[in-house]
């Protein structure tokens, strides 16, 4: 008897046919498990912040937060969808290097935890605005370091960027903390990079932002209330890529972390975490509708592609492999033929898969493109050819809930309006 997929007990085809494809499916028992073990391991002086960048659903945010983390926000979007997720405002803070006038006041009328400020302008601008207030804005300044651990998939120090103040003029400039009366400076954020697979550059980015914190701190007055050593921590997506141990990592850093702790007791020890908290726990599903050959290469054509699912073709790098896939309904049968897996939109680009060892695949099958929890729908062209956001789905507690429907045609032309060009040409004909 061919055997399929389940998800606490429920079966793909079950859910499939309930909720239709395609769609996002999320697994809450790996989404809290992941942060609970991830909590009980590092240092207990360590606070993970949830990236909702990452995965903005309300749900996933709500369940997260129900197993202690906190959130990191970029948009007034994800800021209001922190708040209604049960998060407190002292929980949360707001970074981004092009943040509005309209998301700093908000900010401050929320009074979250803290603003991470990008640029000198930016600490102009909230002190403008927390003075017209009459309020004290709580501000972490970013710091652009020069030096750069390698090891990520992305850097994002040592290089000229649009994140963060140069670590060089930070500590050139006059002393902050005396010439902004509106803003209390309460500590500072680095963020190395993303997808770090391995234990040590994880080790050496935290030992050096704290040494860069203490020494940006004593260089403009403030006391360090708060350091955030930003995350990065990966997930193996491809063939020789191996997941990080985190009993590894916890016995290199902790001890890092201990000292620092030992040093400045009053601290808030920060770790942000997106992709590492929910890529795991996400499949993509999604139905073939048609297979056919090309000279010589088998073809799976499937109801959803790169529309929904743009990092599986590497969106940010030049990656050319392959998400782990497979027949969500036969998985038990071998995986002995080749098969490239695509999408509906009319272009190449559309390949969720090359050349991807699977079953023979028939019209009606579902593919799972696993690992999918983290940058998937968000970081996605989901308009292109208007097919619209999927639906996401989560299983907890063994139900399943629909936690974003499926846009719609009456959707995406709600927000359109047509104009009425008939009277116009009425006119030219006359």
């Amino acid at each position: 008897m061919t055997s399929e997929f389940e998800l606490q007990g429920l079966g793909i085809s079950e859910l499939a046919g309930e909720y239709g494809t395609p769609f996002y499916l999320y697994d809450g028992e790996e989404l809290g498990g992941r942060l609970t073990r991830l909590r009980a391991t590092l240092h207990p002086s360590l606070e993970v912040f949830f990236s909702l960048k990452s995965n903005p659903n309300v749900s996933i945010c709500a369940l997260l937060h129900a197993h202690g983390a906190r959130a990191e926000v970029s948009s007034m979007v994800e800021l209001v969808t922190a708040l209604t997720a049960g998060v407190a405002p002292s929980d949360i803070m707001f970074l981004g290097p092009g943040k509005s006038q309209a998301e700093l006041s908000a900010c401050l009328d929320h009074d979250i935890y803290a603003i991470i400020c990008e640029s000198f302008g930016e600490l102009d601008r909230i002190d403008e605005l927390a003075a017209a207030r009459g309020v004290t804005a709580r501000v972490a300044l970013r710091v652009n370091p020069e030096f750069a651990v390698k090891g990520s998939g992305l850097t994002m120090g040592g290089k000229p960027r649009q994140f963060g103040i140069d670590e060089a003029q930070l500590l050139a400039a006059e002393e902050l903390a005396a010439r902004y009366p509106n803003i209390r400076l309460i500590g500072v954020q680095a963020y190395m990079g993303t997808r770090i697979l391995k234990e040590d550059p994880v080790v050496e980015n935290t030992f050096r932002i704290f040494d860069l914190a203490e020494r940006v701190a004593a260089r403009h007055g403030f006391a360090l209330e708060m350091v955030d050593i930003g995350g990065g921590l990966g997930i193996a997506y491809f063939e020789g890529e191996d997941d990080l141990d985190l009993d590894v990592l916890a016995a290199k850093i902790n001890p890092v972390i201990e000292e620092f702790a030992n040093r400045h007791p009053d601290t808030r020890l920060v770790m942000e975490l997106g992709r590492y908290l929910t890529a795991m726990s996400g499949t993509y599903v999604t139905r073939v509708e048609y297979v056919k050959t090309s000279l010589g290469e088998r073809f799976a054509v499937a109801d959803g592609g790169t529309n929904h699912h743009m990092a599986a073709v590497g969106i940010g790098s030049f990656v050319k492999r392959n998400f782990p896939m497979r027949v969500l309904n036969r998985i038990d049968e071998e995986a002995r033929e080749s098969w490239y897996v695509t999408g509906p939109l009319c272009t190449p680009n559309d390949t969720l898969g090359k050349k991807v060892a699977l079953p023979p695949v028939q019209p009606g099958d579902l593919i799972g493109v696993e690992r999918s929890g983290a940058y998937g729908p968000t970081a996605s062209p989901v308009f292109f050819l208007s097919h619209g956001y999927p639906a996401e789905v989560l299983v907890h507690g063994g139900r399943s809930y629909l936690i974003r429907e499926r846009d719609q045609t009456t959707d995406l032309l709600a927000r359109q309006h047509l104009h009425d060009v008939a009277s116009y040409a009425a006119d030219a004909v006359r």
